[in-house]
């Protein structure tokens, strides 16, 4: 146990080793890393807890700190002098603010002035009744604190501090709620996010009055450091910004942004933080300014993201949140009283923010349900608020109490939006109807929608070289819209793109803007594609949480009224032949979309069609074989295959197969029928007379005999298969994947093949009981989106 004259003196950075009788908690290092590893451990094991509710990581921190102060596991002696003693918490906190410093960087460069100035009359009337009426509310409770509480405190400091903590709104923790939600680009979505980036500058600037004010010193000082703040500001735009610019212009897309220019970005936000601190507003200030300016246009804002957001957030960051932690001591609210005041803080807040911004939304003509909604999400706290607490606790404008009872008031604020924006506001998911929803269809010249979805620029090649083996020779080809889905992350990357979101009912935007990592790519390698076929297609981006983005893939498919969604198979093929699963959330996603598509669906088990990059179409040369057990499936996937022979360079093998009486394939006499008279078809109109069809009958009497068939058709780049088809599982083992079928689990194997690959077709059945994510409403307009050129914006009319 360190004595008292042990905590008087300065730590030494690192230990000499356990083996020289030191003890390494006892240096600044060892003891600086623990605290790190403690504080990541607990709040992600939190926010791990906290999932199944929806909430934003930022909860999980400010319960994780909290539960490291006095508290809860802080009221330990032994814990808090091991593991937080009083002479590392000037490291602590200096570590803290280095990750809040570039922290409220990153919140500044996803802040973009164009968009605020674009703001329309409606979202800056609710951002301002949004601020003033919880700001006016804040006053007067402070009037109440001041009598019981928080007695002694400077009047007027302590009355804007109450002010600010009460009307802001945490623009990056509104924006993961509205993301979480799928709200982001409604035009309830558009409408808090634009209000919300007015509330944040606003809070901003209500901040720095309200840091001015708590000075020790005379008015005249007070007005010095807002006179100097107002200066740095300006001094920013004039002289950083055109530099800013300059190494953004010299950046351009494509080429990767110089090392020297993200050093030199890095520098300029810890130089304009040392200024604002020698003012004496807080080097937070210039930090945020420094994230503003920085151009948003090309890669370099981009870059800047990439290369200093995760370590930030993820182990700096939260130690402010423990730092915060420490000072709030929840036990210190004690009696009815207190509990009651606490009750009044909760209640001023959401009156004051719910209140101001209801009224103004139905001034604005908004209608009630979603003017409350609106009030809820503008009533989110999190990291902005407990910079204010924090600040006003250090300069004494806050005591004890009043800054527990305040922190548990950003808490409870921000733990309501989820769950009351889920209860109060379901946005209804409407579409037209639509007629071709399968590849099999009455009319085989209509053109062929197609929703191909992958996770990564890995699966492109492949993608692209089906495209090119699908589109025929109707005059009414295909139509494909490529879409990239991406996890949403706590990342401010990724929160940054979903801000870029298109105007299109879901988060989805084309990448071109967005200029760096796989989006680039991905535009180059489709456009080009497009560029040398008679493809129409179009990239997308899906970014939402992996247990809801099969709603996005079903919704888009529905609105662009595709006949057939394409998706990966969860497992990537290996270079040994073996496939290596990506998780089982990616097979929860093809296993959600089966269950609700609107149309038919394909899922790809890609061992490499075509190589690993695009095969132009003069080099075209494919052998595919489609295995016909019989039924609704096994038809659509003769269809594809029809569809896809038509390409001058690919060879077509159908293989029937005709069960003995007793045999391993079965089907009903209706299925019987339909499949005679569509294989009739097929030979009559496809297959006679065309030296690229070959079809065989094969009688097999069970399951040995149909795999040998199998193993016996040779050389093949695509097997295809329908997944409910009439057969036996052709696999001994229970098979981990129920979504590819009896038939395509055993072509999935390594064991079976290490380079062909597999489509399997599951047909959308009308006469099916179903599970709709979108309600078919006749008289819903909506513009499919017919792609036109990559890169171009679309709009609405």
């Amino acid at each position: 146990m360190a004595t008292a004259e042990d905590a008087l003196k300065p730590m030494k950075a690192t230990s000499d080793g356990v083996f020289q009788g030191e003890n390494p908690l006892h240096a600044a290092l060892p003891l600086a890393i623990l605290q790190i590893c403690v504080v990541v451990v607990l709040t992600r094991v939190l926010a791990f807890l906290l999932r199944p509710l929806r909430q934003p990581r930022v909860i999980a921190e400010i319960i994780g700190g909290i539960m490291l102060g006095p508290s809860a596991i802080g009221r330990s002696s032994a814990f808090i002098n091991t593991v937080f003693p009083k002479q590392s918490l000037t490291v602590l906190d200096t570590l803290a603010n280095i990750g809040l410093l570039f922290f409220l960087f990153l919140v500044g460069l996803e802040l973009d002035l164009r968009a605020l100035r674009r703001t329309g009359s409606g979202a800056l009337a609710i951002a301002v009744a949004g601020i003033s009426l919880p700001f006016v509310l804040g006053i007067g409770t402070s009037v109440v604190l001041q009598h019981t509480v928080s007695r002694g405190v400077p009047t007027g400091p302590f009355l804007v501090f109450m002010g600010v903590a009460l009307s802001i709104t945490a623009f990056p923790v509104l924006a993961r709620i509205l993301a979480e939600l799928k709200l982001l680009t409604t035009d309830l979505g558009r409408m808090a996010m634009s209000a919300a980036a007015v509330n944040d500058v606003a809070a901003w600037i209500l901040l720095a009055l309200a840091i001015a004010l708590s000075g020790s010193g005379s008015p005249l000082v007070s007005l010095w450091v807002l006179l100097s703040g107002v200066g740095f500001v300006a001094s920013a735009f004039f002289f950083l910004r055109p530099l800013l610019g300059w190494m953004a212009r010299r950046s351009p897309e494509g080429e990767p942004v110089k090392e020297l220019y993200i050093c030199a970005t890095l520098a300029i936000v810890l130089a304009a933080g040392f200024v604002t601190d020698t003012i004496g507003i807080h080097a937070l200030f210039g930090a945020f300014i420094v994230g503003i300016i920085v151009p948003k246009d090309g890669p370099f804002a981009g870059v800047l993201l990439e290369k200093v957001e995760d370590l930030i957030s993820g182990l700096f960051l939260p130690l402010y949140f423990v730092s915060s932690g420490l000072k709030t001591n929840v036990l210190t609210i004690k009696g009815g009283e207190s509990w009651g005041l606490l009750v009044l803080v909760v209640a001023t807040a959401c009156i004051g923010k719910i209140g101001g911004t209801v009224l103004a939304s139905l001034i604005v003509r908004v209608p009630l349900r979603e003017a409350l909604t609106l009030g809820v999400l503008m009533n989110t706290k999190g990291l902005v608020e407990l910079i204010v607490l924090n600040i006003g606790k250090d300069r004494h404008v806050l005591n004890d109490e009043t800054f527990a009872i305040l922190v548990l008031m950003a808490l409870i604020n921000t733990f309501i939006t989820t769950p009351v924006v889920m209860a109060i506001y379901k946005p209804a998911r409407r579409g037209p109807p639509y007629k071709n929803r399968a590849v099999q269809r009455a009319n085989p010249e209509d053109e062929l929608r197609m929703l191909a979805c992958f996770h990564s620029t890995r699966n492109i090649p492949t993608m692209i070289n089906l495209m090119e083996s699908s589109r025929g020779t109707r005059r009414r080809g295909i139509t494909v819209y490529a879409m990239h889905l991406v996890e949403l992350s706590e990342r401010s990357s990724a929160i940054s793109m979903v801000h870029k979101a298109r105007r299109n009912g879901m988060p989805f935007w084309n990448k071109r803007r967005n200029g760096h990592g796989d989006g680039d790519q991905l535009v180059v390698a489709f456009e080009t594609y497009q560029q040398l076929s008679h493809v129409s297609i179009r990239a997308m981006t899906a970014i939402s949480d992996l247990n809801t983005i099969h709603e996005d893939i079903v919704t888009s498919a529905h609105q662009k009224r595709a006949a057939l969604i394409v998706l990966p198979f969860h497992k990537l093929h290996q270079m040994d032949g073996h496939m290596e699963s990506l998780g089982d959330e990616y097979q929860h996603i093809n296993q959600r979309v089966l269950r609700h598509a609107p149309c038919s669906v394909a899922i790809l088990v890609d061992r490499g069609l075509g190589g690993a990059a695009q095969v132009a179409a003069s080099d075209v040369s494919y052998n595919i074989a489609v295995l016909f057990f019989g039924g609704r499936d096994d038809r659509e996937a003769l269809s594809y295959a029809m569809r896809m022979v038509e390409h001058p360079g690919i060879a077509l093998h159908v293989l029937r197969f005709v069960p003995h009486q007793s045999g391993g394939t079965s089907s009903g006499g209706n299925n019987r029928a339909a499949d005679d008279a569509f294989l009739t078809d097929f030979r009559a109109n496809v297959a006679d007379g065309n030296d690229s069809v070959r079809y065989e009958e094969k009688a097999v009497g069970g399951k040995a005999e149909i795999v040998e068939v199998i193993n016996a058709v040779g050389r093949c780049n695509l097997f295809l298969v329908g997944q409910e088809t009439a057969c036996v599982p052709l696999v001994d083992r229970s098979t981990d994947c129920p979504e590819l079928g009896p038939v395509a689990s055993y072509l999935a194997l390594p064991e079976f093949s290490t380079v062909a690959s597999v489509l399997v077709m599951k047909q959308y059945d009308p006469t099916a009981e179903h599970y709709d994510l979108v309600e078919e409403v006749a008289d819903v307009a909506v513009d499919i989106d017919t792609p036109g050129p990559i890169g171009a914006s679309s709009r609405r009319p």
